[in-house]
């Protein structure tokens, strides 16, 4: 019998729409710093590289230099929030069903996410979904986050190699599965 396919998936725009805690705890931690908040759309067009990413990128889009003074306090404020910031997101339509099936089928799976490890893991047990996966590869496990091969790479390590599928919905998740040389699935909701 063949050895079941280990399946890797992004988490954001993946599995859940996390979007709207994501814009949220932008605002929470602009207003906490004496910023103005930022519409919906802009932040969401912020979504995908990762948390630097995005603190730089939300400093920029209200005219705050992203590497200046007032980087540092809108990190630990958007930190400090995110860490469990559940209450919006929501999974996409049979996404429990279905990954509830393939760990029954002996896929191995594990998350490979460009969101911290603390506020990835929130998500997953907020659905109860932690126990379907093996590992949980986050922005901040390694030095280096996605579209650098080494997180996917670390993921399927976790996971004791083997023949291995990587599920994501963006170009970071394609080029981080092109990086790694390994199969790639683009999920378009």
């Amino acid at each position: 019998m063949a050895r079941p396919v280990a399946l890797i998936f992004d988490l954001d725009g993946t599995l859940v729409d996390s979007a709207p805690d994501i814009h949220a705890t932008s605002n929470l931690a602009l207003a906490a710093i004496g910023l103005p908040e930022l519409p919906f759309e802009t932040v969401r067009g912020f979504i995908g590289g990762g948390v630097p990413h995005l603190i730089g990128a939300l400093l920029s889009a209200v005219g705050e230099d992203p590497e200046g003074p007032k980087r540092r306090p809108m990190s630990r404020a958007f930190n400090d929030a995110y860490a469990h910031a559940v209450d919006l997101t929501v999974l996409f339509p049979h996404v429990a069903e279905v990954l509830a099936a393939l760990h029954a089928q002996g896929h191995p799976m594990a998350i490979c996410t460009n969101k911290p490890v603390e506020p990835a893991r929130a998500v997953l047990d907020h659905f109860g979904l932690s126990a379907l996966f093996g590992a949980v590869v986050g922005g901040d496990s390694l030095p280096v986050r996605k579209p650098d091969p080494a997180p996917l790479v670390h993921a399927l390590d976790a996971l004791g190699g083997g023949p291995v599928l990587y599920v994501g919905d963006s170009e970071t998740d394609a080029a981080t599965a092109r990086a790694a040389r390994l199969p790639f699935a683009l999920f378009t909701e």
